[in-house]
């Protein structure tokens, strides 16, 4: 029986191509690929294999439990983890060889009493974002008390911009001046961690003298540029193509009230189709103001809210039968429509729209 429902089609293979090309724009410094949130949506385990066969250095994730899903999956690529360390899970970073972000006194004070094998972390600064890390004036206390710990290995030292994909680089260079201060302490107190990364997408394109000896990139990956604002020259496609099926389709005369609301009103008499997808499926609410959806490179308007299961468009005459898959976004045979266009219309973002994408949807790679 064929599945009646939403789609996610991942095109692995424009992974794989997305990946080269950044691989290229950085030349030989090694890529930490970000694969948390269910690789933004596009299901961590597949992605992650695909890039490990690809010869990726790193993978992160946010939570020790994604770090276990990748291992339970077979991966051995080095994984990082982003979140703040906690303590009561030392022994599960021991014995899946996670990488951990240490990002305050605390997290090495909780390192002190810690008995078992030597761990990977990398020290994480803080010089702008103002989440996890240390204060700039704290770091020379911090990396000095971290090289004394004898239980682990200080592989990394890093940092977040927090600005890094917009036109105005004026704070993300005060940070990338904090951060090269911390550099010069490291040296200072005979500290050389093996890899120093501060770039995220859009420092890769925005900021290269941010590159160091590693970068950090997730949204270029799967094919989305993290802002309208930096330079797009790098030639990655979407790998996420988002589409459902039509499930009903109703002769409606001039004058219908569509959805929820009543927000929308039929001009003339019309076809109105209910295609089964919903804002608990990842089709973004707002979106029904300008939205559409796409069949045969055509625009259809949504029309009236978008419900939590489904949304209903209007065809006229168009020749749509029950079961037709029409296009949400990302590209397929029946046209393109960005990911990005739609983030930029209701005020959104890339991340926002990807990362929320529902359980529901049947993932087809």
């Amino acid at each position: 029986m064929s599945y009646l429902g939403p789609k996610i089609h991942i095109d692995l293979q424009q992974l794989k191509k997305n990946y080269q090309l950044v691989k290229s724009e950085v030349g030989k410094i090694p890529i930490m690929a970000t694969v948390k949130a269910n690789a933004y949506g596009h299901g961590a385990v597949e992605v992650s294999k695909t890039l490990e066969e690809e010869g990726v250095r790193y993978l992160a994730v946010f939570t020790i439990d994604e770090g276990i899903e990748l291992r339970d999956a077979g991966i051995k690529t080095d994984i990082f983890i982003y979140a703040k360390f906690d303590p009561t899970r030392i022994e599960e970073v021991s014995k899946y060889n996670f990488t951990l972000n240490i990002s305050s006194f605390d997290d090495l004070q909780a390192l002190k009493s810690y008995k078992g094998d030597s761990i990977k972390v990398h020290l994480k600064i803080d010089t702008g974002m103002t989440r996890l890390g240390v204060p700039l004036e704290e770091a020379e206390d911090f990396l000095k008390e971290a090289s004394q710990l004898n239980n682990i290995k200080v592989e990394g030292l890093y940092s977040h911009f927090a600005t890094a994909d917009e036109g105005d680089l004026s704070y993300a260079n005060s940070q990338l001046s904090s951060f090269n201060k911390v550099l010069e302490i490291a040296k200072k107190i005979d500290i050389s961690p093996e890899f120093i990364h501060s770039s995220n997408s859009g420092a890769i394109l925005n900021l290269k003298e941010s590159r160091f000896n590693m970068v950090r990139t997730g949204m270029l990956l799967y094919g989305a540029f993290p802002s309208d604002e930096v330079p797009q020259e790098l030639s990655i496609k979407p790998v996420m193509t988002f589409t459902a099926p039509v499930v009903e389709i109703r002769d409606v005369e001039a004058g219908t009230h569509i959805s929820y609301g009543g927000v929308y009103t039929t001009q003339v008499k019309t076809r109105i189709a209910v295609v089964q997808a919903g804002f608990a499926d990842g089709v973004p609410r707002p979106w029904y103001i300008n939205g559409f959806v796409k069949f045969k490179n055509q625009n259809f308007k949504i029309t009236g809210r978008i419900c939590m299961d489904q949304l209903m468009i209007d065809i006229g005459s168009a020749e749509i039968n029950y079961g037709d898959e029409v296009l949400i976004f990302g590209s397929n045979e029946h046209g393109i429509i960005d990911v990005n266009h739609i983030a930029k219309e209701i005020d959104s973002t890339s991340y926002v729209l990807v990362t929320g994408i529902g359980i529901r949807p049947k993932r087809i790679y």
